[in-house]
């Protein structure tokens, strides 16, 4: 049985990916990037949960629970972070859009959610 704060996230994980990808189609890829990024964050939060009953309270703590525990999830959000960031003062591509978009997709499978 899902606990509350495992619906809560995978309700907001399903919300921020729909939203990207309302925003992807209307070739808005700055937000795009930040959604998809919203939603893999959720996604890294549900797994921290199914996996050692705990959410992280920060960017911080996230990164380095998934740094020490789950390094192939660690290495996507590390790999993301820095366009999460630069989406704010540089425009982002099509091409980067799909690769978080991938991303978000990959750990919903690990996490078992269908987006």
């Amino acid at each position: 049985m899902k606990s509350i704060k495992e619906e809560i996230l995978e309700k907001t994980a399903r919300e921020y990916f729909s939203s990207a990808e309302d925003e992807f189609e209307k070739e808005r890829y700055n937000s795009a990037v930040v959604l998809y990024f919203k939603c893999l964050i959720a996604l890294a939060d549900i797994y921290i949960l199914q996996n050692l009953n705990i959410t992280p309270s920060s960017h911080t703590e996230r990164f380095r629970i998934v740094q020490s525990r789950f390094p192939e999830i660690y290495n996507i959000l590390d790999k993301d972070f820095p366009f999460y960031q630069e989406s704010y003062i540089q425009i982002m591509t099509k091409e980067l859009a799909e690769v978080i978009k991938n991303d978000a997709k990959f750990v919903a499978e690990k996490t078992r959610i269908n987006l």
